[in-house]
């Protein structure tokens, strides 16, 4: 029986490392097909405002040209809600069960929606969008086999991964990054198909791009630990203004709602006029921001100049980004604290506390702790700018900046920025007894309110059967006088239409502030 159980046991993550490859094979050719047009694109319109700085009779019917474009985005949005702005709530959602939708609408007019918008030269980034592809495609690829429940919510993890890995060449960042942020699951099969599939989507991608890094950054040598106390104000720095920008970015949309002469749906026409000036004053700045990284690290601009580029790109990018088009805040981001770590080495050089050959590594270091205070995701961060840039020699300082970005976010209270999102999206779910059954997974946090709980004194959520609990390896069949424990993963039967709604009952149980029932 044993032997049985292990060669099934094996079967099924052979099985998984299959699926993987699949999502992460037609994921990945998405994705990279997204990123080429768009890199074309942007390269194709910063030529046309080059050409229209010499020929200003051009700008009308350039502006009308992007008014169009504006509008046939918004009539999709109105026909598709599920395209708008970054794409990584959605799949989110969609893998918690508070939302759903059909994948081919999403698929074709988040691909080319996102592509007229981010290729014209709008502070957004293509990582959001091309997870949201990822999962999507993955999420088509289920239907076509028939899977649903938690075969279907394990490929669109795996599609997520995929994208994400695609658009930054960053395969191991990109599973973390699912795991952490957005599945919220560390089980085996979850990081194994996700892990494979950006694999071969990293594959894929390097095809077609080559093996250079994505942000590339010379820089002469590592920093000396005698500096590492300038880290320290770095971090809380970054942490201070990442809370800011959490606060804005979730209120812009908001701001748009008072412009009551303009429909919602049509609010993109505002982005989409206002990069014109932009785009004739400043071109290295249109886009995500990935040329204006690399550029500005071979050259940093003085610390006026660097002030003025952040003030644009964080003004520029929320306005994009809370007219609610189709692009994410993920490379906008990174941006962002690039040009803050340039700011603050160059305040830093000015004092004389550092030498100017370091300003580069400053920059590395501010990209990830401004991402790790912002989607508090510090792990994630960290990896991630390993991966882009090419190296590991900056582990450590990325590690000090990441922890002590993070840890100021939390200290004034911020959230993770994409759930933060979520929660704007969904509303409170009611239960519902219907539908096939479906398992859902739930972490018990430590310190939570659920860890040191006996499963009797628990008041479980209507219509669900707690059947296991997976500690480790191994798995405990509970019974009323079980229990629970930090860093159990809890094995619930539910119907699948109830999963939004016990999913809100069990955080709420989770919460470290609920206190036992009587």
């Amino acid at each position: 029986m044993k032997h049985q159980q292990r060669t099934q046991r094996d079967l099924t993550r052979l099985n998984a490392i299959v699926l993987g490859c699949l999502v992460g094979l037609f994921a990945g050719i998405v994705v990279s097909t997204f990123r080429l047009i768009i890199e074309h694109l942007l390269s194709l319109v910063q030529a046309v405002y080059g050409w229209l700085g010499q020929h200003p009779w051009g700008l009308v019917p350039w502006a009308i040209l992007l008014v169009l474009m504006a509008l046939m985005i918004g009539h999709w949005v109105k026909q598709t809600p599920m395209i708008k702005g970054s794409g990584i709530p959605q799949i989110e959602g969609q893998l918690a069960g508070e939302l759903d939708y059909a994948w081919w609408p999403v698929l074709w007019k988040k691909f080319v929606s996102g592509i007229l918008g981010i290729g014209s030269g709008l502070f957004l980034g293509r990582e959001g969008p091309s997870i949201q592809l990822g999962g999507t495609v993955a999420q088509g690829l289920a239907d076509r086999l028939g899977f649903s429940g938690s075969r279907r919510r394990l490929m669109i993890a795996s599609g997520a991964s995929a994208g994400l890995s695609a658009a930054f060449n960053a395969p191991i960042a990109a599973t973390l990054f699912i795991l952490e942020e957005v599945y919220h699951n560390f089980s085996t099969l979850v990081w194994l198909t996700s892990l494979t599939s950006a694999v071969v989507a990293n594959f894929v991608s390097n095809e077609i791009f080559g093996l250079t890094p994505v942000l590339h950054i010379v820089y002469r040598q590592a920093l000396p630990l005698k500096y590492y106390g300038l880290l320290l104000l770095l971090g809380i720095g970054l942490g201070g203004l990442g809370y800011g920008y959490q606060w804005v970015t979730l209120r812009v949309g908001q701001w748009y709602g008072r412009l009551t002469w303009l429909p919602r749906q049509f609010d993109g026409i505002i982005p989409f006029l206002l990069v014109i000036p932009v785009g004739l004053w400043w071109p290295i700045t249109l886009g995500g921001g990935n040329q204006l990284i690399v550029q500005f690290a071979q050259q940093t601009p003085l610390l006026v100049p660097l002030i003025g580029y952040f003030v644009l790109r964080f003004v520029f990018s929320t306005i994009s980004y809370g007219s609610g088009l189709p692009g994410g805040i993920f490379l906008p981001i990174l941006t962002l604290g690039a040009l803050l770590g340039a700011i603050g080495a160059r305040c830093f050089v000015a004092l004389g506390w550092l030498p100017t050959m370091y300003v580069a590594n400053f920059m590395i270091y501010a990209m990830a702790g401004y991402f790790a205070g912002i989607s508090k995701a510090p792990f994630t961060a960290i990896l991630l700018i390993t991966e882009m840039v090419g190296t590991l020699q900056h582990l450590m300082p990325l590690a000090v900046v990441a922890i002590v970005a993070y840890i100021t976010v939390d200290v004034l209270g911020g959230a993770p920025i994409y759930e933060a999102m979520l929660q704007q999206m969904v509303v409170p779910a009611k239960a519902q007894s219907d539908g096939p059954t479906d398992q859902l997974e739930f972490p018990v946090n430590e310190g939570a309110g659920l860890a040191g709980r006996q499963v009797r004194d628990l008041a479980w959520p209507p219509d669900t059967l707690l059947v296991g609990i997976r500690r480790g390896e191994r798995q405990v069949i509970p019974n009323g006088d079980t229990i629970l424990r930090a860093g159990d993963t809890l094995l619930i039967f539910t119907y699948q239409h109830n999963r939004a709604f016990v999913q809100q009952q069990l955080t709420h149980l989770n919460d470290s502030s609920t206190q036992p029932s009587d």
